[in-house]
């Protein structure tokens, strides 16, 4: 899959007069073949020298059968191979199969290779850490059932035990708890209760129920268990002081909708054993949650639903690299909808974008700002256009770094809506008072649009959908934006690049890879092209080669050290080092619900050294966090080297 050579003239005149003379025979010994035709000269248009210098070219990757997974999550990992994760894949069979993907995909030579995925990772949260490997936390311990099939009433049921002696008391699932009434209700897992605590308050000891949550399902079908408020339940078996010191308590018993739960479970994938290595649990459950590296090294965790569905009130969580466990974070306490789009600035802040994948408050958490996780404020930064549609939209730390400039690109309305935006939107995060200022508008209002950073400071924006994961929208059954463009941060322009053939939406990923090219899978559409039937998840995978692989010879990095310091000089070997007019580091992708808060350009300071350079790396670790980056150059005319592989310490 590597670029083609640029072709001689003499043979692309050939090529362009044999291919037109064809088309000429056709159109007028067949006019029925004229559709065929037109796509034939369509392929030659896009195939041309000429066309793919100016708007790049698409390829589809041959993807082996038994490789074909749903891309929920992907990374590029330091040992240059595509992590693509899937778990249950969005799928409930396989989650009650236990049946979870994980594929592992080398560019180099196009072969992909198989992962055991211990638990459910889908719509997991996930980012790299100092030393590489990828921090995999949360996921998927339940799936939703829809509010039609709910047969039984259920809730989550509080087991209380008012008793400090005796120590955690443990029920088995199945255990039975009776209302009022008389109907009957069963947990679905077990549960242990710890022992109340004596507390002394102003010369007075008193008593706090230990409390522990578990899920109840009615055991009678229908609505006659369902209870719509606050009550009390016996615990059947129990006599004596156990009836009265434990019991249970459910604020409302319903036939509503159950939501995704999430999961404890926390990993460090190892790309050089290519396995997952298990870490203590996360504090809470968490689904859709989104992690980000801190200055220090440690990761928050922020968001998501419990093991219940319910999204999480603010309580966040803090992961210690060298232990590999998660502490509580109560000082770090702040609200945010599912996915939050987080941004790491140069002094240490957080900037939310507003981007989030949409579970939650309709209002609480939506408001763009910076967060000082340091001393838990939170500075709003105003501005934004169409500021009610943040949901599935995407949002990118432009390039390079050092100009601290977050955009945020398209999005739809709360919820299921059928409204979207085109707007994006520019913060300039240097400013006393930032807020965002307009940018450019998208060629069409787009949802879960991919954004790639790209190494010569230009983000590539693709896929996405104007309706509902890819759904209807303006009278259309089905919404896939096969446009795909360039944004130049210099200009404040977009420029037109080559479509691509695939429809990604919701559950799409778009990656840089070390060679420059860009690699883009899954796609989740709720319905087919009619928009009447079920869709079907997106397998074929689409690589872009971007214009600047068309533009003559790149340059080679020769030498160098694998290893850089922050604030430090290093000196690489590259060809035809005089031609080199820019360094960038580029911080790998790790994406999911077009949420990426790991991918960043960083400019190095360049000084030529005759058939070397130096470069000058930053000294702020909230620029230049540690980590594996992709080290590249570029020549007078835009073209970039193959990256090298250097860790930043």
């Amino acid at each position: 899959m590597k670029p083609r050579s640029r072709p001689s003239l003499a043979r692309r005149l050939v090529s362009g007069l044999v291919t037109l003379v064809v088309l000429a025979v056709l159109a007028v010994a067949n006019r029925p073949m004229v559709a065929v035709a037109g796509e034939a000269l369509h392929a030659y248009q896009i195939n041309r020298q000429s066309y793919k210098e100016r708007y790049g070219h698409w390829a589809r990757l041959p993807v082996p059968r038994g490789f074909k997974v749903n891309a929920i999550h992907a990374a590029l990992l330091h040992t240059g191979k595509v992590l693509i994760i899937a778990g249950s894949g969005n799928n409930k069979d396989a989650f009650e199969a236990k049946s979870f993907r994980t594929v592992l995909y080398d560019p180099r030579d196009d072969e992909f290779t198989d992962v055991p995925t211990p638990t459910d990772v889908f719509c997991a949260g996930h980012t790299f850490l100092p030393d590489g490997n990828l921090l995999v936390a949360g996921g998927t311990k339940s799936y939703e059932v829809l509010e039609a099939d709910v047969e039984h009433a259920a809730g989550v049921m509080k087991f209380k035990n008012e008793s400090p002696d005796g120590g955690p008391r443990v029920f088995p699932k199945g255990t039975r708890l009776l209302s009022a009434t008389g109907e009957a209700y069963r947990t679905r897992s077990k549960v242990t209760v710890p022992a109340a605590r004596k507390v002394a308050h102003n010369g007075q000891v008193m008593v706090h129920a230990g409390e522990a949550e578990v899920w109840a399902d009615a055991e009678a079908k229908g609505d006659r268990p369902v209870v719509g408020d606050p009550a009390q339940y016996t615990i059947e078996g129990l006599t004596g002081p156990d009836a009265r010191n434990l019991y249970g308590i459910a604020e409302k018993i319903t036939r509503e909708k159950q939501e995704y739960g999430g999961d404890r479970t926390s990993y460090e994938f190892d790309p050089l054993t290519e396995r997952y290595v298990r870490t203590g649990n996360m504090r809470d459950h968490r689904w859709y949650p989104t992690l980000i590296g801190l200055t220090g090294g440690d990761v928050i965790a922020v968001s998501g639903l419990d093991q219940f569905g319910r999204i999480l009130p603010g309580r966040n969580e803090r992961y210690l690299p060298e232990q590999r466990r998660w502490v509580a974070a109560p000082e770090l306490k702040r609200y945010f909808p599912t996915y939050p789009g987080l941004h790491l600035m140069a002094d240490g802040r957080v900037f939310y974008s507003g981007s989030n994948s949409g579970y939650g408050s309709d209002t609480e958490g939506r408001t763009p700002g910076l967060w000082n996780v340091e001393r838990n404020t939170f500075q709003p930064v105003p501005g934004l256009a169409d500021a009610g549609m943040n949901e599935t939209s995407s949002s990118v730390l432009l390039p390079p770094a050092q100009d601290q400039k977050v955009m945020i690109l398209g999005g739809g309305g709360v919820g299921e809506s059928e409204h979207s935006t085109a707007r994006t939107g520019i913060a300039d995060l240097d400013e006393p008072n930032p807020r965002y200022a307009p940018g450019p508008d998208l060629p069409k209002p787009a949802r879960y649009l991919s954004t790639v950073v790209l190494p010569d400071d230009t983000v590539l924006t693709t896929g996405g959908s104007s309706g509902y994961r890819g759904g209807s929208y303006r009278g259309e059954p089905r919404s896939d934006l096969f446009n795909s463009q360039i944004y130049h941060p210099n200009r404040n322009v977009f420029e037109t690049a080559a479509e691509s053939t695939v429809g990604r939406n919701y559950h799409s990923e778009a990656i840089l890879l070390p060679d420059g090219r860009v690699i883009t899978m899954g796609g989740d559409p709720l319905y087919d092209p009619t928009g009447k039937n079920a869709g079907t998840f997106e397998k074929r995978i689409e690589i872009y080669s971007p214009p600047y692989l068309f533009r003559g010879d790149r340059p080679t990095i020769t030498s160098g050290p694998g290893a850089v310091d922050r604030g430090g000089a290093a000196v690489f070997g590259v060809s035809e080092a005089s031609r080199i007019v820019s360094a960038r580091l580029l911080r790998p992708s790790a994406v999911t619900h077009v949420t990426d808060v790991d991918q960043r350009s960083v400019a190095l300071g360049l000084r030529s050294l005759g058939n070397a350079v130096e470069v000058k790396v930053p000294e702020k670790s909230g620029l230049v966090p540690s980590g594996w980056y992709m080290l590249f150059f570029m020549n007078e005319k835009g073209v970039p080297s193959v990256a090298r592989w250097v860790r930043v310490r």
